[in-house]
């Protein structure tokens, strides 16, 4: 199923850069519709009803595209989940997409937990090293966990910087353990 998600992600990443889309613009689009079927059973029923014609599927999105004003492309990623019986897949393919274009437009995303809350001028002078240490500009985003004792740990994709007064003790007591 991730396969599926990332496969249609790939490629309307491919359609966003060669049509010179809104890459955020076409993501909010694409939460605004996968809203309207979170919210409503009833469009859930129709576009997911293999016996619902596929024309008359395609004429409510297009009501709802009008009124929403979305972009043909976002309608037509749609159209195609539609047709082909993979529009509950949407929200996923939506993160699938978010990580997509973020990699492709040399962000990163960051999960930063620390002890205590961050002040704004404490965030920007950690989101400026985590950017010097990637090379990538830094998307952030903040939790608190008190275990930590103070400091942080950065979580940037599959890698983690510790900078946790927790983790620093445990380093020592492996030090002295061995």
């Amino acid at each position: 199923m991730a396969s599926v998600a990332s496969t249609y992600a790939r490629a309307f990443a491919d359609v966003v850069f060669h049509v010179h889309l809104d890459a955020s613009r076409a993501v909010g689009e694409l939460r605004e519709i996968a809203s309207l079927l979170a919210e409503s059973e009833d469009l859930r029923r129709v576009w997911q009803n293999p016996a619902v014609p596929a024309e008359q599927k395609r004429q409510l999105l297009d009501a709802i595209v009008q009124r929403e004003g979305i972009d043909r492309q976002v309608r037509n990623l749609v159209a195609v989940l539609i047709d082909h019986r993979r529009v509950q897949f949407l929200s996923r393919i939506i993160e699938h997409l978010e990580k997509e274009l973020d990699a492709r437009l040399g962000f990163a995303e960051a999960q930063i937990s620390s002890a205590r809350e961050l002040g704004e001028a404490e965030k920007r002078v950690l989101e400026s090293q985590i950017e010097k240490t990637t090379g990538k500009k830094v998307r952030a985003r903040y939790g608190l966990d008190a275990s930590l004792l103070g400091g942080a740990i950065v979580r940037v994709g599959s890698t983690i910087y510790d900078g946790s007064v927790k983790g620093q003790l445990e380093k020592i007591r492996e030090a002295i353990s061995s």
